[in-house]
């Protein structure tokens, strides 16, 4: 390999974001996903399988002398007034209330949570374009769960420990890693390991960051999300609120799946020495910038019209 050609990969491989045919593709791909509903999907699918397992693992917690899931959430969002309330209302169990699980609401749990992960599951299979395993895949789902139970455990000890500041960057620091770590892991596991973890570095950290970003987002947001929904619907105003959180937590994990993914095909056509046609590149800007420049010329008409002074017999415009 010469210097020359050396250069020039490390050159694209710097610069390669820049281009409007790979945005293009990114877009397409997350089209093909049908991102937005799919991430709807998702956080209905979540919401399904977290407010049952956070009743129940905060009335473990409850019992060991340990806060349970509702304050958890009041705390780490620093919810008051009728958002707090309403969270208690919804995810908090009476004093009187017995903790034990029947034989219906476990199997209602367990199809809940592994309706969740095969939900996941089928967003890599179609992401990566594999064929679906559907049930066949239900152990790697099981130990999926369990990962996320983890997942949540460990950052919720980092946001424990250092979410006190009023955004939470300096948590949010700490759970990008954590984050990618736990999303490469994720595609390996659900897919069966028909994915190498290392094609999934590029999704794992476009998807930490990105997550990271939201946490710092939500923890300014959500609280006004929460106090107005709880105060126009009550009780269930908490389950709305949750419900939109988790649809903006599900889009940046789509929309993470997408980038990752061909992040990773530029990545790989630019060490196998490919590279697009020698005009793309300069028709593709030159498209744009022509597109700008039009919107900037008929944004100046406009504006030149709406200025100038209309004489006195001149009619109204249609």
């Amino acid at each position: 390999m010469t210097a020359q050609t050396s250069r020039e990969r490390v050159i694209r491989t710097l610069t390669f974001w820049l281009r409007p045919a790979f945005a293009l593709r990114c877009v397409s791909r997350f089209q093909k996903l049908v991102g937005f509903d799919r991430s709807m999907a998702l956080a209905a699918g979540a919401l399904a399988a977290t407010v049952p397992l956070s009743i129940l693992v905060g009335s473990i917690l409850t019992h060991t002398g340990h806060q349970d899931a509702a304050d958890r959430i009041i705390n780490r969002y620093q919810l008051t007034g009728e958002g707090a309330e309403a969270v208690r209302e919804v995810l908090s169990l009476s004093s009187d209330t017995s903790t034990t699980v029947g034989i219906f609401g476990a199997v209602f749990l367990v199809i809940s949570v592994l309706s969740f992960a095969r939900a996941v599951q089928r967003l890599f299979e179609q992401t990566w374009e594999l064929r679906p395993l559907s049930v066949r895949n239900t152990l790697n789902d099981l130990l999926w769960v369990a990962g996320l139970a983890g997942y949540g455990t460990v950052t919720g000890l980092v946001y424990g420990f250092l979410g006190h500041g009023r955004l939470g960057v300096a948590a949010a620091a700490v759970e990008a890693p954590v984050t990618a770590v736990f999303l490469v892991w994720s595609g390996w596991i659900l897919t069966a390991r028909r994915i190498a973890w290392r094609a999934l570095i590029p999704f794992g950290a476009v998807g930490g960051v990105l997550v990271a970003v939201y946490s710092v987002g939500a923890t300014v947001y959500l609280p006004h999300l929460f106090s107005s929904s709880a105060t126009r619907y009550g009780a269930v105003g908490a389950v709305f609120a949750t419900l939109s959180a988790l649809f903006g937590a599900m889009l940046v994990i789509v929309g993470s799946a997408a980038l990752g993914r061909e992040v990773r095909e530029e990545l790989v056509g630019i060490a196998r020495g490919e590279r697009p046609p020698d005009d793309e590149i300069r028709r593709e800007w030159h498209t744009v910038i022509d597109q700008a420049r039009l919107r900037w010329h008929s944004t100046r008409q406009q504006i030149a019209r709406y200025r100038r002074p209309r004489e006195p017999d001149e009619p109204d415009e249609p």
